[in-house]
């Protein structure tokens, strides 16, 4: 059974290794030095100084500032500064530089913006490649607001992994995702799937959902030729976040993992601290 949440403390299994090396600190010094922005601290990631040890990163374009306001999601909402046109060709640099052949390039929601921000993604994804042609990109993109030509604009562009999380069940949208759609994001997948992408999707456990719902939208992203899911624990940034309802024991998520691959998913990832672009540059068809 899962762990009920009765306090902040996390459940034994959470063991995250702090310490860092040299290929953390040129990590850092890149991204402060290019002016640009992480995943990896925006969503107070807890894998940052694994993948920063490693050196890989996952670079977070189009601001720091989000026109939604998600109940898990660390990233400040409001109004968001204009995109900065210079952002592609930096995160290219910052790219080659780290001599990356697997990159995983996401994004706030950008709701202002007429394309929502996928110009931006195909121009990054079409200068790193002009930069670094043997590196792989993956896009971790937002919905669009359900409009087929922007991510039209970013399949374009030919992305090696075309990645939109459901984040949780259909009964807790309200709650978690309230400007999201739940049919909405299957349908993005299912057009990305249509182009013949290679596409992926997460879910995050611990908001409160139940085991059958869980199931239920791993049917569901399967029905919609997902490739790829990941599933991890939700952990809140903060007090003013939504609350942990429970943690899921590592062998629960294990047994979710064994039921996604019955259902044909050519890759999955099921642990406690797993994120939708942690370890992205691995086969993910393990457990964490």
């Amino acid at each position: 059974m899962p762990v009920q949440s009765t306090s902040r403390r996390l459940p034994a299994w959470f063991k995250v290794r702090l310490s860092t090396n040299e290929r953390y600190s040129s990590v850092r010094s890149l991204v402060r030095e290019r002016d640009l922005r992480t995943v990896c601290e925006s969503a107070a990631c807890p894998n940052r100084n694994e993948c920063w040890n490693a050196g890989t990163a996952t670079f977070l374009i189009l601001g720091d500032v989000c026109t939604r306001r998600c109940g898990f999601c660390n990233i400040p909402s409001g109004c968001p500064a204009e995109p900065d046109r210079g952002e592609p060709e930096r995160v290219a640099d910052a790219v080659a530089s780290l001599g990356l052949s697997y990159v995983v390039v996401t994004s706030v929601t950008r709701d202002d913006l007429p394309d929502g921000g996928a110009g931006l993604f195909a121009d990054t994804i079409k200068a790193i490649r002009k930069r670094t042609p043997h590196c792989r990109v993956e896009v971790l993109v937002p919905d669009f607001q359900g409009s087929p030509q922007p991510l039209d604009t970013v399949l374009d562009a030919s992305p090696h992994v075309l990645n939109h999380n459901i984040e949780t069940v259909p009964s807790l949208y309200p709650r978690v995702r309230p400007q999201a759609d739940y049919g909405r994001s299957l349908q993005l997948l299912r057009r990305a799937k249509d182009r013949c992408a290679i596409t992926k999707s997460g879910i995050m456990l611990g908001l409160g959902e139940g085991g059958d719902e869980v199931r239920s939208v791993l049917r569901d992203l399967r029905g919609a030729g997902c490739d790829m899911v990941t599933l991890g624990q939700y952990l809140q940034p903060s007090r003013e976040h939504l609350s942990v309802q429970r943690y899921y024991r590592p062998e629960e998520f294990g047994s979710l993992r064994s039921f996604a691959l019955d259902l044909g998913f050519r890759d999955v990832a099921a642990g406690p601290l797993v994120r939708s672009s942690y370890r992205a540059a691995l086969p993910i068809n393990h457990a964490e």
